[in-house]
């Protein structure tokens, strides 16, 4: 059976980027190729080996379009609120925390927050199938 191991997105800022991904999530840089044309910055934490591809497109100066296909990533967190807290305190903006509920019941806890370029993240409590 096929392994997923990446998601790859674009950024224009690269070193911001890897900035806000490892204030926000704990993501540390364990692979940095350089090109002529392009750079590729892979980031990991510990927890896991799924990656985030960082991919700078040099000469490119225009944020990118996300269109109405790609929705979010996500990662899953002890304590939302907690969380949530500790990325508002680091001067990012975090949305509310909200709960879905299926039947009555929690079925999930999260809020969003956005990268420098405008990819949402959803940010889950470890809770149900999201653990």
């Amino acid at each position: 059976m096929a392994k997923i191991i990446h998601v790859m997105i674009r950024v224009i800022k690269i070193e911001r980027a890897i900035d806000f991904y490892n204030k926000a999530f704990g993501l540390k840089i364990v692979g940095h190729f350089d090109f002529d044309d392009f750079e590729l910055v892979y980031l990991r934490n510990p927890e896991d080996d799924f990656e985030v591809e960082l991919t700078l497109n040099k000469g490119r100066a225009t944020p990118y379009s996300h269109g109405d296909g790609f929705g979010h990533l996500a990662v899953c967190v002890d304590n939302c609120g907690a969380e949530r807290d500790r990325l508002k305190g680091l001067g990012f903006e975090p949305g509310e925390v909200k709960e879905f509920l299926r039947d009555g019941k929690l079925m999930a806890r999260f809020f969003f927050i956005q990268d420098p370029d405008g990819y949402k993240i959803e940010v889950l409590e470890r809770h149900g199938r999201y653990w």
